[in-house]
Formats: structure tokens, C-alpha cells, sequence
């Protein structure tokens, strides 16, 4: 077979491969991944994970709520703001703007293809914003996979 058409089908497979496996396309900086569970469940997992590591919880937004009360429909929609100043007032000491992005926000969802939860990279963020904490984009990071590893898993 000639190099292009090969080329093309590889192309392909990996096209067809991601569309099956992710929700719709993700915004830049923003790392998505499946949920086991409900989008409130998946926040309840979250909280109380936050709450054990003495995280501050500042509001819970319930998206479909919202557009039920303005007479229109959304699948399940919530998304959870909370902080550390220990770890963000260092950021924002670096680059003021930073505190457009923090508090810390997630987002858990349903579409047709399940359950998701997602949240800004903390490296897109510090890249975004030119800072250069490198130390507490890590630490959040850390911080942020492992929490939403664990709210989003099956146990």
C-alpha cells in the first residue's frame, strides 16, 4: 500500500479513536475524564475528599437547576469552586491575573456518552498568565489529579 493512503487510514483510525473515547471536543488547557458516577455524586465524592484535606468549599452550582427555574433543560450540570490560599495566594502574588482563574473550579456533567468531570490544567494556567510558581503549578496539579481521580472512580 502507498505511503499516502496508509497515511490516511492511520489518520483516521486515531480521528475516529479519540471522538469515541472523549466527550465533545474539550477546550484548550481543560483535562476531561470519565466519571463512574452521577455529576452530584461525583461532586459529593469531591467535597467530602476537599473537607477531609481541610480545602475551602466556597459554592456548588447547580447548572440544570438553573435553567429548570428559566423554564429551559440541561442534563445534569454542576461544577464546585473551592481554594487553598496557601497554594493560590502565591500565584497571584506572582501574577496578579491569576485571580481570574482562582478559586479553583470543577465541572461534572452527563451527555449521551456518560459521565464526566473536568478542570483547567494548572499548567495551561500558569502558562496563560506567564507565571512561574513552578513549585505550586506542580503541588495543584498533584493535588487536583488525585482528587478527581478519586471522585470520579468506580470505589
Amino acid at each position: 500500500m502507498p505511503l499516502l493512503p496508509r497515511l490516511t487510514l492511520v489518520f483516521a483510525l486515531l480521528l475516529a479513536a479519540i471522538t469515541v473515547t472523549t466527550p465533545a471536543r474539550a477546550a484548550d488547557g481543560l483535562i476531561v475524564k470519565p466519571s463512574q458516577h452521577s455529576p452530584g455524586e461525583t461532586l459529593n465524592r469531591l467535597e467530602k475528599m476537599l473537607k477531609a484535606k481541610n480545602i475551602t468549599i466556597l459554592a456548588r452550582i447547580n447548572h440544570a437547576a438553573g435553567a429548570e427555574k428559566a423554564g429551559l433543560s440541561l442534563p445534569a450540570t454542576e461544577v464546585l469552586i473551592f481554594g487553598n490560599p496557601k497554594l493560590g495566594t502565591p500565584l497571584m502574588q506572582a501574577t496578579r491575573t491569576m485571580g481570574i482563574d482562582l478559586p479553583l473550579k470543577v465541572l461534572a456533567w452527563k451527555d449521551d456518552k456518560g459521565s464526566w468531570i473536568a478542570y483547567n490544567d494548572p499548567k495551561w494556567l500558569a502558562q496563560r498568565h506567564g507565571n512561574t510558581v513552578d513549585k505550586v503549578i506542580e503541588t495543584m496539579s498533584g493535588v487536583l489529579k488525585k482528587l478527581t481521580d478519586g471522585a470520579a472512580a468506580k470505589n
